[in-house]
């Protein structure tokens, strides 16, 4: 079950790091993205929260402060859905609504995820104590 553990960590944290790498290679993308978001600052928020993504994923990966990353992560993962994908269910073009949903959905389930691991996490620190 360990290793199946180790795994499923592993499964967890590589599309958030490439998340975060995106960030990083597809700047412009996003920036286009945040035209009809509540997110001011377009570039520099891009890069924090694609650093921030890339923080997590290295602490999920290497099995370090997981519980307080993935809390941080569903924090971030909220603040994405409250002000860019909410917001663009309203767009007026049908395939930037389209998109939000699929990344609210997107975003919700690992949202869900980070949330289910991190309190998985503080049960197992409990019974060791």
């Amino acid at each position: 079950m360990k290793n199946l553990a180790i795994i499923g960590r592993i499964l967890f944290a590589l599309p958030i790091g490439l998340m975060g790498i995106n960030h990083f290679i597809m700047t412009p993308v996003f920036t286009e993205q945040l035209k009809c978001s509540l997110i001011p600052n377009g570039v520099f928020t891009i890069l924090i929260s694609g650093l921030m993504l890339l923080i997590v994923s290295l602490s999920i990966l290497f099995n370090k402060y997981t519980k307080i990353a993935c809390l941080w992560l569903a924090g971030l993962l909220f603040l994405f859905i409250i002000t860019i994908h909410i917001p663009g269910l309203f767009s007026t073009e049908s395939n930037v609504a389209q998109w939000a949903f699929i990344q609210l959905l997107k975003d919700t389930s690992l949202m869900g995820g980070a949330i289910l691991l991190s309190v998985l996490l503080g049960c197992s620190t409990n019974k060791a104590d």
